[in-house]
């Protein structure tokens, strides 16, 4: 995978949106190891932009690595500042499950009172109706479905 190319604009924004993040990857004495880059991997799914803390002190080094990581992993090489790398992709799109047992959530409805005798205005009065109520004609709010359980000994 090529490394993604940005503006000097979008490079700025992604630089100024990482300042206060922490380093979540952390490379040590192993170097970019496999286990390495699928955690830098994850990250950048689950992130998008994170910043790789490598504990190196050869420079020629650290760039390297930081070039690998965003051409292996298909990312953006925002900033290589001392010892921290910053890395950009962006994150793909997260697909919610569809519920087939799933009910309509609230709403409001508007309740309109007319006055017995004609010279006043009517009053109107909003109501937040959940998805398990109805509103009946007469302006009361039941719930639908299965009726209460009632006691036995009531009954009889």
């Amino acid at each position: 995978m090529a490394a993604i190319q940005l503006t000097p604009a979008q490079r700025k924004d992604h630089r100024a949106a990482a300042h206060h993040l922490d380093p979540v990857v952390l490379i040590g004495a192993e170097g970019l190891s496999e286990a390495v880059r699928k955690e830098v991997d994850a990250a950048l799914k689950a992130h998008g932009l994170i910043k790789v803390r490598v504990f190196s002190d050869d420079r020629a080094a650290r760039e390297s690595m930081f070039a690998e990581l965003a051409d292996g992993l298909g990312a953006a090489a925002i900033q290589h500042i001392g010892k921290l790398l910053v890395l950009w992709r962006p994150m793909p799109p997260k697909e919610k499950p569809v519920r087939d047992d799933r009910q309509p959530g609230p709403r409001v409805v508007k309740l309109v009172s007319f006055s017995k005798s004609g010279n006043h205005r009517a009053t109107v009065k909003k109501v937040t109706v959940m998805g398990n109520e109805r509103v009946t004609a007469g302006g009361l709010i039941k719930r639908t479905g299965k009726p209460r359980q009632t006691s036995v000994k009531k009954k009889g």
